[in-house]
């Protein structure tokens, strides 16, 4: 992605004398996420990430993101805090956006984890929810259940355009998972725990050297929601190719067991953890749904599939999928 908001150096050494970081040696854009406008910032006492967050991150979420983000590097987490300026303050304005001058991790993004990766990111997913036990503050998942029939509606019939048929067949599934939702909010299907979520763990935000993790980053997503939907997510965007038409098995066990070692799976567990992969997919369909036919062919975004995590519905439900048109 490109950045979003330029910034100068004029306007960045303004922004750093705020902090005690030393003096600038380098900037440069980095493609690292697709929310925001993000900077590599070397100065004199080391690297930090330069975080513009521009029109999907909401300003008055920030101060939840950077508790959260507090809470788990008090914990010992490898998390990116961000660097409170000499009075204190972590959460700034330049260039007429909200920012952050962020922590630099080590490590890199992997396309192909192994199943030792795997395994490792789905203990460092489990040693997060380990973390948050005594995390106080709540945020509602603007992604969540209740949001999937709205942001339906809103695509229309222009998701025919995407696929023939996709709109019919995609409602038809939302209704199935909204079904599965309430069961699992009454508790009548079976009783999950909630807590502080990261809720969009794909492999490029989680930092690895080797088999070991060194960094969870872009929380900006995190809620309170189902413990358990946190790993469906991250299990749906590890164990598929980028198409989401072929399923490695071995990297989503791989994924569960390293979860299990903190958390395990209780039969019910078990038994609700497809339909919540349901829903992931479900919810990433949805939303890259809504940029794929409001984002111009030209623009300097890369739109992603949709259908990649459709597909993904026919591992996780079969039975479903055979009733739909465009998955059978």
């Amino acid at each position: 992605m490109a950045v979003y908001t330029e910034v100068s150096s004029e306007a960045l050494n303004e922004f750093l004398a705020r902090f005690d970081v030393g003096e600038l040696v380098s900037s440069k854009g980095i493609a690292e996420g697709v929310e925001n406008s993000n900077y590599l910032v070397e100065t004199t006492q080391g690297r930090f990430i330069l975080t513009l967050y521009e029109k999907r991150v909401d300003a008055a979420d920030l101060p939840y993101f950077m508790a959260l983000l507090d809470h788990l590097a008090d914990k010992g987490l490898p998390v990116p805090p961000a660097v409170p300026d000499k009075s204190g303050e972590e959460i700034h304005e330049l260039c007429g956006r909200p920012a952050c001058l962020i922590r630099f991790l080590p490590g890199v993004s992997v396309t192909r984890p192994t199943s030792g990766q795997a395994q490792a990111a789905g203990r460092a997913l489990a040693e997060m929810h380990r973390a948050v036990a005594d995390f106080s503050r709540d945020r509602e998942n603007t992604m969540g259940q209740p949001t999937w029939r709205p942001l339906f509606e809103r695509c229309g019939d222009s998701l025919d355009r995407i696929a023939p048929g996709l709109q019919t067949d995609l409602g038809r599934a939302i209704e199935d998972v909204a079904a599965n939702w309430h069961r699992f909010e009454t508790g009548e299907k079976t009783e999950l725990d909630r807590c502080a979520i990261h809720a969009d763990l794909f492999p490029d935000n989680v930092l690895m050297l080797g088999d070991r993790v060194t960094g969870l980053i872009d929380f900006y997503f995190a809620c309170t929601d189902f413990r358990l939907y946190d790993l469906a997510v991250m299990h749906a965007a590890w164990a598929f190719d980028a198409t989401g038409t072929s399923f490695d098995k071995s990297i989503g066990d791989a994924l569960v067991d390293g979860y299990t070692t903190l958390f395990p799976l209780s039969d019910d567990e078990q038994a609700a953890f497809g339909d919540l992969a349901v829903g992931a997919c479900v919810r990433f369909t949805l939303s890259r749904a809504w940029d794929w036919l409001n984002t111009p062919e030209d623009a300097v975004v890369t739109r992603k599939d949709p259908l990649a995590f459709w597909r993904r519905v026919k591992i996780y439900d079969p039975d479903l999928a055979a009733k739909l048109p465009t998955l059978s």
